[in-house]
């Protein structure tokens, strides 16, 4: 199932399929998610869904059930 994916701020969507993972799509798209420890204890990769929920997005993958998500990158200096 092909899903549209958007990123904000920078407001770029593209195409990915149900079940890809989550920062191959953002590298394809030209967006960089910054990442840490890529198993989902640091946080560094955490983006928030358009429900409110944040996510690891190294964990995570494009979810299935939904012609299109929104995906909200944070701004974190720290990282």
């Amino acid at each position: 199932m092909t899903v549209q994916v958007r990123f904000l701020p920078d407001d770029i969507t593209i195409e990915a399929q149900a079940g890809e993972p989550m920062l191959d799509v953002a590298k394809r798209a030209g967006i960089t998610i910054p990442t840490g420890c890529l198993m989902g204890s640091c946080h560094a990769c955490e983006v928030e869904l358009e429900d409110g929920a944040p996510i690891c997005a190294c964990i995570s993958a494009i979810p299935a059930g939904s012609e299109s998500i929104t995906i909200s990158l944070y701004t974190d200096l720290g990282w």
